[in-house]
């Protein structure tokens, strides 16, 4: 019994008692074998669900960033791209899968509060006077209250990054002025991939720059606004950054 037997019988034994023992034991088996098949295509069919939800949640979350954008003149494809670079960051970075899979999906929902900002001060084709850069600059607080009080690590990273993605690195930033490690990894993650693709095109308020006045502009903001660490990662990985620019591009 100790050795996985099920059963046993006494010797001498009678032909139909084993038989009975052996009929009986072949139930329970198949019986078993039954419910074990049958738990498995009910997993199945929950992952399947949970797999549709997630889908479902994140088609939602990618398009709730990308109508922020076309409120801001945009095509949308700048969440993606920047999204993307995100990713590519946080894989350099040495963040852990699962992180770098949240970060992909949570950083398009970066400037989500535009939609509350008025299209006077929104869509101004000119410079914003003080009173009016100061409506601009609640969007990052506007976002974060859009996507408060959520239950899952992705909606509460996406209120993060609609918080912090502002923040400077020497605390020269908004909301709340946070400086250096103060600012999550994600909100400076976000804050150096939104600003290169930012540079790269084109605004109502000026044109693409060239790639080499992007970086250069990033260096200088290195340690200012931008995380040192991080941003001298990512310009190691602007082969990748191009690809992907060249594949979402907006042409």
């Amino acid at each position: 019994m100790a050795e996985g037997a099920k059963d046993f019988l006494n010797k001498p034994f009678e032909q139909a008692e084993a038989l009975n023992r052996i009929y009986n034991i072949l139930d329970v088996r198949l019986m078993h074998n039954k419910i074990r098949d049958h738990n498995k295509e009910l997993e199945g069919k929950v992952q399947e669900r949970t797999r549709d939800i997630e889908e479902t949640r994140l088609d939602v979350i990618r398009r709730l960033g990308r109508a922020a954008e076309y409120k801001d003149n945009e095509t949308g494809f700048h969440v993606i791209r920047m999204s993307k670079y995100c990713e590519q960051l946080a894989l350099k970075a040495g963040m852990s899968p699962e992180k770098v899979s949240v970060i992909l999906n949570a950083s398009p929902m970066h400037d989500v509060g535009k939609i509350g900002i008025p299209d006077a001060v929104l869509l101004k084709p000119g410079k914003l006077d003080a009173d009016e850069w100061e409506i601009m600059k609640s969007h990052s607080i506007i976002g974060g209250e859009i996507l408060s009080e959520g239950d899952s690590d992705l909606m509460r990273m996406a209120q993060t990054v609609a918080l912090t993605h502002h923040e400077n690195y020497d605390g020269s930033g908004y909301p709340n002025g946070l400086a250096g490690e103060e600012i999550p990894v994600e909100g400076r993650i976000t804050a150096i991939c939104d600003v290169f693709d930012a540079l790269l095109s084109d605004r109502p308020y000026k044109k693409a720059w060239t790639f080499d006045e992007a970086v250069g502009f990033m260096r200088e903001q290195s340690g200012i606004k931008f995380d040192p660490e991080l941003l001298e990662l990512f310009l190691g990985i602007t082969d990748k950054i191009m690809e992907i620019k060249e594949r979402w591009s907006d042409k």
